[in-house]
């Protein structure tokens, strides 16, 4: 199954942006390559009681070993503004410009993951552009569907951007979805 993929750019991007926002885009691109190639490894693991360390290690080989990401770096605070926030990954674009990532799992919308996500974004001085990595669906302990957390990020980070008024100063958000929509495992959960 093609990865999910969804991105949104705020309605007001000057042009002058527009060659990092093409930069951004192709490490999005090669990101979905990546999730694409490794779908069955990420579905093998996506299963009931896993720990998102586990995905969250899969999809570091791309984003650390050939993007050039850094694993939980601290962004540190500037302008009096205290937050020292510590993504899953962060790659720089350039002084003061860079891409937030992370990956979530089973908190991603019940315990409001994403929703932290793009705060964080939003308050990290530097940062313009978040990747969040999130799965199609999560599974319960009978193997059916608990929730579907791609479908909901989307439409949550969808309402950030649009219109200037619900804009925050994101530049662009892109989701990736990972992980089978239908039971991905055959034997008995552990």
């Amino acid at each position: 199954m093609p990865t999910a993929y969804r991105r949104f750019v705020r309605s007001d991007a000057e042009p002058a942006y527009a060659a990092e926002v093409a930069r951004v885009d192709d490490l999005a691109r090669r990101l979905v390559e990546h999730l694409d190639h490794s779908s069955a490894a990420v579905d093998r693991a996506h299963q009931y009681r896993t720990q998102s360390s586990v995905i969250q290690r899969l999809v570091s080989a791309l984003l650390k070993d050939v993007l050039g990401f850094g694993e939980e770096v601290v962004i540190e605070p500037s302008s009096g503004l205290v937050t020292r926030a510590r993504p899953d990954f962060y790659f720089a674009l350039a002084t003061g410009r860079g891409v937030l990532a992370e990956v979530e799992r089973g908190g991603t919308t019940t315990n409001n993951h994403d929703l932290k996500d793009m705060w964080k974004a939003h308050i990290s001085p530097n940062a313009q552009h978040l990747f969040l990595v999130v799965p199609n669906a999560n599974w319960n302990e009978a193997r059916q569907a608990r929730e579907h957390p791609f479908n909901r990020v989307v439409h949550r980070m969808g309402s950030f951007f649009g219109d200037p008024r619900r804009e925050v100063d994101v530049l662009t958000a892109h989701v990736f979805g990972y992980g089978a929509t239908d039971v991905p495992w055959t034997e008995e959960p552990a």
